[in-house]
C-alpha cells in the first residue's frame, strides 16, 4: 500500500504539472480563442481524471494524514489548504487561488472545481465525511471570542446580522439593507457567528430569524426576509464554493437543524447543544432565504409575502432544497418550484406545506412572541431532535452534500450561469444609472 500510494502521488503531481504547463503557455482565460479554450479544457480534464482516480483509491488515506488520524478537526478552508500543501497536484495552491479571486467569474480558470472534486470524495466516505461534519459543527473561533461580550451585554452588531437576547430568546436580524439581505461570503460568516452565540449562551432558550427594514429604493422602510444569493457578488467572482456555498450548508444551517458540537454537562448523552428556532418571513424568502425555512421548527409569514426557489433561473443548485423540499411539499410541487420557478404566495393552499402560520403584517410581532413562548420548552428540544433524526438522517445529508460539492462547483463555471449573472449585473448597473 505504501509503495502504491507513493507511486500514485508521483502520478498525481506529474499530471498536475503537465496541465499547469499547458495553461501557463496560454493567454489568460478571458483572452483565449476557441482553439485555446479547447486546449485548456483538455488539459484540465486530463488532470481531473487522474485526481478522481487518485481520490477513489487513496482519499481516506489523504484525510487521515491531514487530520492526524482523525485527532484534528479541520474546517473546510483548513482542510483544502492542507491538502494543497501536503499533496502536490491534488488542489490549487494559495497563489493560484489568489490570482483567481481577482478575476470576474467569467474570467476565472475554474480551479474551485478541483475543490469540489476533493470534497465530494471526503464527504462520500462514511469515516471521513462524518468526521468533517463533526468538525463543521464546532463553534467558530470568532464566536468563542465574542461570547463573553454577548453574555455581558445581550446584544451584538456583527455587520450584516444584529443579535439581541431578550426574555430567553436570541433574535437574529439580517440587516443587509441595501441588497435585500442577499447573501455573500461576509453574511455567511456573520450568520454562523450569530447562530453559534445563540447556541452557546445558556441564557438563550429559543432563536428567531427575521429580516430588518430595507433602504433599497423599491422596498424602503419594509422588512424583507432574504433575496437569496447575491448575484452581483457572484458576477464579480466573490462567491466562494468553500467559504459560501459549502460553509453555509455544513455550517450555520446544519447547526440550526442539528445543533452545536461542544463540551457541556450533558455531552455524555447528547454531544450537541440544540435549541428551537422560529423564522418570520416578511415580503419574500427567495432562493437561499426559502432554503433556510426548511430547517426551522416554526415558520411564520406575512399574508402579503411569498416563497420561491428560482434555481432554474439562476442556474445553480439551491443548496439542500432539493433534499428537503420533496418531503415537505411533495415531488410535483418541488419540481414546479425548483425547475419551473413557481412562486408560492402565503395565501395559497400549497403554502401550508412550507409555512406554519400566515398572519396579517401588522400581527407579525404578536405571532412571533407567541411562537417563541410556545417553543420555549425542554420537551420541544428533545422532540425536535428526534423529528430531525427521522426526517433527515445525518448520513442522508452527508451523501447529498458529497454530490452537491461536485455539481455546485461545476454549475459555478457553466456558461449559462456566467451569462445570467453577467446580464443581471448589466441590468442592475442600468437601473442605478437611471435612478441618477
Amino acid at each position: 500500500m505504501g509503495a502504491d500510494l507513493a507511486q500514485a502521488r508521483r502520478t498525481l503531481a506529474d499530471a498536475a504539472a503537465r496541465a499547469d504547463a499547458v495553461l501557463a503557455a496560454l493567454p489568460a482565460p478571458a483572452d483565449r480563442g476557441p482553439e485555446q479554450q479547447a486546449l485548456a479544457a483538455d488539459a484540465k480534464n486530463a488532470a481531473r481524471t487522474v485526481r478522481s482516480r487518485f481520490l477513489a483509491q487513496h482519499g481516506e488515506a489523504v484525510y487521515r494524514q491531514l487530520t492526524d488520524g482523525h485527532r484534528m478537526h479541520l474546517r473546510l478552508p483548513e482542510l483544502v489548504a492542507g491538502a494543497a500543501t501536503d499533496w502536490p497536484g491534488l488542489l490549487p495552491g494559495p497563489e493560484q487561488l489568489a490570482t483567481e479571486q481577482g478575476r470576474l467569474q467569467a474570467e476565472k480558470e475554474g480551479l474551485e472545481i478541483d475543490q469540489g472534486l476533493f470534497l465530494r470524495d471526503m464527504l462520500r466516505s462514511p469515516a471521513s465525511g462524518r468526521h468533517l461534519l463533526d468538525a463543521m459543527a464546532l463553534p467558530t473561533a470568532r464566536a468563542l471570542e465574542l461570547l463573553p461580550e454577548f453574555r455581558r451585554t445581550g446584544e451584538l452588531d456583527l455587520g450584516s446580522v444584529r443579535l439581541e437576547r431578550r426574555d430567553g430568546a436570541a433574535r437574529l436580524t439580517m440587516c443587509r439593507t441595501d441588497c435585500l439581505n442577499a447573501e455573500d461570503n461576509r453574511q455567511v460568516d456573520d450568520m454562523e457567528t450569530a447562530v453559534d452565540l445563540a447556541l452557546l449562551d445558556p441564557e438563550v432558550r429559543v432563536g428567531l430569524l427575521r429580516g430588518g427594514e430595507m433602504t433599497h429604493p423599491r422596498y424602503r422602510g419594509r422588512r424583507v426576509f432574504s433575496a437569496g444569493i447575491n448575484l452581483k457578488s457572484l458576477h464579480t467572482g466573490q462567491i466562494s464554493l468553500v467559504d459560501f456555498l459549502l460553509r453555509r450548508e455544513l455550517g450555520y444551517i446544519n447547526k440550526i437543524q442539528r445543533g452545536l458540537r461542544v463540551d457541556h454537562a450533558g455531552s455524555w448523552h447528547t454531544p450537541t447543544i440544540e435549541k428551537p428556532w422560529v423564522a418570520a418571513v416578511d415580503t419574500f424568502a427567495i432562493g437561499g432565504g426559502a432554503q433556510l425555512l426548511m430547517v426551522f421548527d416554526r415558520v411564520l409569514a406575512a399574508a402579503d409575502s411569498y416563497v420561491s426557489v428560482p434555481a432554474a433561473q439562476e442556474g445553480i443548485v439551491p443548496g439542500a432544497a432539493n433534499l428537503r423540499l420533496g418531503p415537505l411539499a411533495g415531488g410535483r410541487v418541488s419540481r414546479q418550484v425548483v425547475l419551473w420557478g413557481r412562486r408560492i404566495h402565503a395565501t395559497e393552499p400549497d403554502a401550508r406545506l412550507l409555512l406554519d402560520e400566515v398572519v396579517e403584517p401588522e400581527l407579525m410581532d404578536a405571532a412571533v412572541a407567541e411562537s417563541l413562548d410556545r417553543l420555549d420548552s425542554q420537551a420541544v428540544v428533545t422532540n425536535r431532535r428526534m423529528l430531525n433524526l427521522a426526517e433527515e438522517p445525518p448520513d442522508h445529508f452527508r451523501q447529498y452534500m458529497a454530490e452537491f460539492a461536485m455539481q455546485q462547483a461545476l454549475r459555478l463555471y457553466s456558461q449559462d450561469v456566467i451569462g445570467k449573472v453577467s446580464r443581471f449585473a448589466a441590468a442592475a448597473g442600468t437601473a442605478r444609472a437611471a435612478r441618477g
